[in-house]
């Protein structure tokens, strides 16, 4: 199949364009600009690279032409962030397209109400990336049932791979976090630790992607959860963590107003954005209409994000 990627170098890019030229597909890699995927593979090699900043080419209205130009039986959009982006590109490539994958977020629930979260759960975004996404997610699979179009929503979690910082047991992304726990210092949590957060490996990402488009007839006009088989609570996070350093844990928790002035303004907000959505999402659907089968635990997802920082001297333990 002839296969557009748009926001092809991007954590989950790097592992999926690979996937899908080693199943023999023909792989056209869009992006902004020229940056190299975070994982080299000598499959890049094959993959036709085009460089196209979405934001101006939208702004025009001519985006969705150029993405028509490239001929592609199956567009992969990694970056559609709302649902009139997904209108331009819905308008110009209906009944010339075979699928259409966009990727969501978990974000769309908002915060957890029943656990693990389903798809089929209304849906309460807060912020505006969650409330983007889910007006995308809304868009996409209306004109699915209206109109037929071909389209499928992936929703990851935490992504975590080699090549940047993985989402912390603090609920934030200073990688100085590990390194306390690797010198048995003490790790402070808000509130009691009982938050959780799901990461996903990206390449169990692009394995979604992957398993979505073997099965065309029970993904199209579906949203799924993509992410590991379970979530974790930031105190069992930062136990596990402890015990991978071959260390003790040693956790002291504050009430979030003041824990909150222990770090810094950016670190705060991000915790915040975590443990207010507290996601635990359920991959049921996945491995029933997908055979969705997620290589990585969530632990062993970071653990290899880790090994990662620490042998490129990201963190001292």
């Amino acid at each position: 199949m002839r296969i557009t990627v748009i926001g092809a170098t991007g954590h989950v890019g790097s592992y999926l364009v690979p996937r899908l030229v080693e199943l023999g597909h023909e792989v056209t890699a869009v992006s902004r600009g020229r940056r190299e995927a975070y994982k080299t593979h000598a499959a890049w090699k094959q993959v036709r690279r085009v460089i196209l900043d979405r934001e101006a080419l939208e702004s025009d209205g001519r985006f969705a032409d150029r993405i028509l130009a490239l001929s592609p039986e199956i567009v992969i959009d990694m970056i559609c962030f709302t649902a009139e982006s997904a209108r331009h590109l819905v308008e110009a490539l209906n009944g010339a397209l075979q699928h259409y994958l966009a990727c969501g977020t978990i974000w769309v629930h908002g915060y957890s109400t029943i656990v693990p979260a389903t798809e089929s759960l209304p849906r309460k975004p807060f912020g505006e990336y969650g409330i983007r996404k889910e007006e995308m997610e809304r868009y996409l699979l209306e004109q699915a049932r209206l109109r037929r179009f071909p389209a499928t929503v992936l929703h990851p979690g935490h992504i975590v791979g080699e090549g940047w910082p993985p989402l912390n047991p603090a609920g934030n992304f200073n990688p100085s976090v590990f390194e306390i726990l690797a010198r048995e210092e003490e790790l402070v949590l808000p509130n009691l630790g009982l938050e959780t957060v799901h990461h996903v490996h990206a390449d169990d990402v692009a394995q979604g992607f992957v398993k979505a488009i073997g099965n065309w007839s029970t993904s199209v006009g579906e949203s799924f959860h993509l992410v590991s088989p379970a979530a974790l609570t930031l105190r069992g996070y930062a136990e596990h963590m402890a015990a991978w350093f071959g260390m003790k844990p040693n956790i002291r928790f504050l009430p979030w107003e003041q824990w909150k002035e222990t770090v810094s303004e950016e670190e705060a907000w991000f915790t915040w954005d975590h443990i207010a959505h507290s996601p635990n999402c359920s991959i049921e659907k996945a491995k029933r209409l997908l055979n969705y089968a997620p290589r990585y635990g969530s632990l062993e997802a970071v653990c290899e994000s880790v090994r990662w920082l620490i042998e490129h001297d990201l963190i001292s333990v």
